[in-house]
């Protein structure tokens, strides 16, 4: 029984991925229709950064496009407001609406095929994809070119971005894969293990194949800005004396580093200390360390001197004062 008791505790401990962001959609304005929009389309996998019933994405066919790729325990409301600062920079985003529990090589693959319908559309494709958490698993994947399913448009220009994504296995699960108390367990390791993360609970391991082989990025990726977060000593949430009753730190440095991903030609690593979900935002906590990484980087385009003001007021309004 203690054996089945600590296998609890440590099983369990990965439903902390990626804690829902505490967004107020209501609060924030809807990216998923900007004034230039001029096509309206229905890409399977692909819709709106918001958690309405509607998947058509309104886009201009002549522009760019963001693909955000949230998280375990997301959804794509939960980018809404990053949706939002990109629409105000007149950059336009889709979301890629996935089942977190399936297969990451499954969830990958439905990105990759995504991506080719989306740039059908497209004058001149230009796709960047982000993914947060174990969403940076799955773009990355689906943009490598040793997969049964790899992309298959050769003329898409695209940019990957990871943010604090699991890339040496996530360091909870790794009793799911020891071989000794799989055994000892007749099996009841791998159902609970299952049935905390689903068909994914072996891959996100830093013993599968997933992981141990990343694989190539295809040519048709000319950048990857890979940023991992120093979550150490962060807090989401503190009780009115002060003291932290919900930390921030879910994945550790070297959770997210890993030399084939990380050490990469093509790959440019940053490090920002935040905490896991504060990089990207919630209400009350506005990611000014993740804007200030993308203006720097290219990927938000800089603020006009004249617009300064108007873009402090829509951060209020998206996260809160």
């Amino acid at each position: 029984m203690n054996l089945i008791y600590v296998l609890l505790l440590l099983v369990f401990s990965l439903a902390g991925c990626a804690t829902p962001q505490r967004i107020d959609a209501s609060a924030a304005t809807d990216p998923g229709r900007l004034p230039s929009a001029q096509s309206a389309l229905a890409v399977p996998g692909l819709r709106p950064c918001n958690d309405g019933t509607d998947p058509t994405l309104h886009i201009d066919p002549h522009q760019p496009v963001n693909i955000l790729v949230h998280g375990c325990n997301g959804s794509t409301g939960k980018f809404r407001t990053l949706a939002g600062v990109l629409a105000f920079h007149g950059q336009q985003t889709a979301c890629f609406a996935y089942n977190d529990r399936d297969s990451l090589m499954v969830s990958s693959g439905q990105l990759a095929t995504a991506i080719d319908l989306l740039a059908q559309h497209l004058d001149s494709p230009q796709v960047t994809v982000i993914g947060h958490s174990m969403g940076g698993l799955v773009a990355r994947k689906a943009l490598v070119t040793d997969r049964p399913d790899p992309l298959r448009n050769a003329h898409i220009d695209l940019r990957l971005v990871t943010v604090s994504a699991p890339f040496s296995g996530i360091a909870t699960a790794r009793m799911c894969a020891a071989p000794a108390l799989r055994v000892a367990t007749l099996g009841f390791q791998d159902l609970l293990c299952w049935f905390i993360s689903g068909d994914n609970w072996y891959e996100i391991t830093s013993a599968s194949t997933f992981i141990r082989q990343p694989g190539r990025l295809a040519p048709q990726v000319h950048r990857h800005l890979a940023v991992a977060t120093d979550e150490r000593g962060s807090c989401r949430r503190r009780d009115d004396a002060g003291h932290c009753v919900e930390s921030d730190h879910i994945f550790n440095l070297a959770e997210q580093r890993y030399p084939p991903v990380t050490g990469a030609p093509r790959t440019t690593d940053i490090e920002v200390v935040a905490g896991h979900v504060e990089i990207v935002g919630e209400s009350g906590v506005t990611p000014y360390k993740l804007i200030d990484v993308f203006q720097r980087e290219g990927i938000i385009r800089a603020t006009p001197p004249e617009r300064q003001a108007a873009f402090r007021a829509l951060l209020v309004q998206l996260y809160g004062p």
